[in-house]
């Protein structure tokens, strides 16, 4: 009897452990789908679970862009694992991706059951002692966005090995993210443009001006001459050439940039577009102008954003085997100097110390400081008070190239020039839900229903228009002409579809029904919309002076969204010359140091026409790993 007694005790005890444990258990075993918002559409999650934890975690459908969400949709996943927590960090450069991924995995968790706030701990990563890393190639590259990855691949092609270290978990920097848009002289696209009357007497204006110095005086000359020869020949298509380019680009500069710099831009450019398809990088067949731009030469990857140029680069990096090697997450934080010279960078990944000596040079390529809020303070004198606005930038660009070449002597040049740009997203500041794509069609619209600067205009007009409209705010407007069904992208891969369904863009078809879902007065739009048609046409001149008009606003569906103003691009930055030196206080190269991208100056001047960024990395670039390589 006691035995049996004792039996049932221990059965009960048994069965009271049994549903202690139970009661404790996280989640019901199984596998959970989920979702959350992505950058374009739901990335959906599958998520594997036992009693208490989280064995597996796959990404079953996504829409987000290769090249920047990738980091995060591989890193995200791993630590919400590692950690067992729904708190672990995003990815920097893919946040919204990042938070897709958590908001997913969160309502997977809620259907195994799962109280998630319990789940929301604070992960703590111990701090491992960490490691002396050293590293010797020939030339070192500080930073992974345009500039760095051309530079890298100039290198290998002049015979050289190249390390480059990149301080975010993912290539492509600023670049990758930028809308695309690449001005560059192309005969063959070009010819598809007419030239219309008045766009030659402003291509002829850049020709005739009072010369500023010698330089400009035989430029001039140059263009002159190059329209006079394209007049006798009677052609109807449009004029350019690498000069008028460059003429464009100074006098929207205002004249303060370095011309030999500026030329060297427009006629690289001219010959980039070659050395790109070489690789592989695809261009669309049509050519139009961008916000700013001035001109009918911005050209547009194949591949969404900027991911062309950015995964050539990677495929030929990689091709090169032991000759090159990337390192991310390394961030530069000194350089080396020996004997007056640069030999190698100081750096931390983590919690290692990097070293990495370089045999012939190093290339600064970090980016513009754009994120970097002491610095803009500091060298804003032009706009004032820029405290309230985002940035259309990467998170990584924080002047660091520009911090690391001033302690050894690097002379900077233009740091007050700061560009704003008009079309942030009002939440972000970024690019995204942007819907120009031709300035020639295009129309700014105030929140009054009413029209206010010639869209065609330099940046800096443009900003400064929108800054004096009520609320700082204005649509961007197109119409059928160029959004001819919904599937049609804007430059940053979304479809005009998927910006009406989530309320980025609004739709109408008709002005009045635009206006009501804009929420401006119908008979301003109409009344806007019937003058600029009107200059279109040929009947009057445009009320506030756009010369690139193209199509009537007069086909629809039309489409409008919200912009803001938003920092876009630094023009500022390290002095360099045509061979993409570093030059200190006296104008002298620093032995060894190169540079290329947003980190340098002088080249844009007081503002940089839309598209003119992208070529500047990849033609300068190109000049600074065949300069270090040949240690110019």
């Amino acid at each position: 009897m006691r035995k049996l007694l004792a039996l049932l005790l221990s059965l009960v005890l048994l069965c009271g452990l049994m549903t202690t444990v139970t009661a404790e258990n996280l989640f019901t075993p199984g596998t959970y789908q989920g979702e959350g918002q992505g950058i374009h559409d739901m990335l959906k999650v599958e998520v594997t679970v036992d009693e208490n934890k989280i064995l597996e975690i796959k990404i079953i459908d996504h829409t987000e862009t290769p090249g920047i969400s990738d980091a995060a949709l591989e890193q995200v996943p791993q630590d919400i694992i590692k950690y067992q927590s729904l708190l672990v960090d995003t990815v920097s450069g893919a946040t919204v991706t990042s938070n897709a991924i958590l908001t997913a995995v969160e309502e997977a968790l809620k259907a195994a059951g799962a109280d998630v706030e319990k789940l929301k701990v604070e992960v703590v990563k111990e701090a491992g002692e960490g490691e002396l890393i050293e590293k010797t190639a020939d030339v070192v590259v500080v930073g992974g966005g345009g500039a760095g990855l051309s530079a890298a691949v100039s290198v290998i092609q002049n015979g050289g090995t190249v390390l480059v270290i990149e301080k975010m978990p993912v290539l492509g920097g600023s670049t990758i993210i930028a809308g695309g848009q690449y001005n560059a002289v192309d005969d063959k696209r070009q010819m598809a443009i007419e030239m219309r009357p008045e766009l030659i007497e402003q291509a002829m204006s850049y020709a005739t001006e009072e010369p500023k110095n010698e330089l400009h005086k035989e430029t001039m000359a140059i263009l002159k001459k190059q329209i006079e020869e394209y007049q006798a020949a009677g052609n109807t298509f449009i004029f350019d050439s690498p000069e008028l380019h460059a003429l464009q680009a100074w006098r929207g500069g205002d004249y303060v940039a370095d011309l030999e710099l500026v030329l060297t831009l427009t006629r690289g450019a001219e010959e980039s577009i070659t050395w790109l398809e070489s690789m592989g990088v695809e261009f669309q067949d049509q050519v139009a102008t961008v916000t700013g731009a001035l001109w009918p030469r911005t050209h547009q990857f194949v591949k969404p954003l900027v991911t062309g140029p950015i995964d050539a680069f990677r495929e030929q990096i990689a091709a090169a085997g032991d000759n090159a090697e990337i390192m991310l997450n390394t961030q530069g934080k000194e350089l080396i100097v020996e004997d007056g010279r640069v030999v190698g960078v100081k750096a931390v990944q983590g919690d290692n110390e990097v070293i990495a000596k370089a045999n012939k040079g190093v290339i600064i390529a970090t980016g513009g400081f754009a994120r970097n809020a002491e610095l803009v303070k500091e060298y804003d004198v032009h706009w004032g008070n820029l405290d309230g606005l985002n940035s259309t930038n990467a998170v990584s660009a924080t002047g660091d190239g520009i911090i690391m070449a001033q302690a050894v002597g690097a002379d900077l040049t233009g740091m007050e020039w700061i560009q704003l740009l008009p079309v942030g997203h009002p939440e972000t500041g970024g690019m995204a839900g942007n819907i120009s794509i031709n300035a020639a069609n295009q129309l700014f619209i105030n929140i009054n229903g009413d029209r206010f600067v010639a869209e065609d205009a330099r940046r800096d007009t443009l900003t400064q228009g929108l800054l004096d409209q009520p609320e700082q705010k204005m649509f961007i407007l197109h119409d059928s002409h160029e959004y001819y069904n919904e599937d049609v992208k804007n430059d940053f891969n979304e479809t005009i579809g998927e910006l009406v369904a989530n309320g980025t863009a609004v739709k109408g078809e008709t002005l009045a029904e635009l206006a009501q879902n804009m929420g401006v007065p119908a008979e301003n739009l109409e009344k806007a919309v019937a003058e600029y048609n009107k200059a279109v046409a040929g009947e009057q001149k445009d009320a506030f002076g756009k010369n690139l008009l193209q199509d009537p606003f007069d086909k629809p569906p039309f489409y409008a969204s919200i912009r803001v103003p938003t920092i876009h691009h630094t023009m500022g930055g390290l002095r360099i010359d045509t061979l993409a030196r570093v030059l200190d206080k006296n104008g002298e190269p620093i032995p060894g140091l190169y540079a290329a991208g947003e980190v340098t100056g002088g080249i844009h001047g007081a503002n940089r026409l839309g598209g003119n960024a992208i070529p500047d990395t990849m033609v300068f670039g190109k000049i600074a790993g065949q300069s270090a390589v040949e240690q110019k």
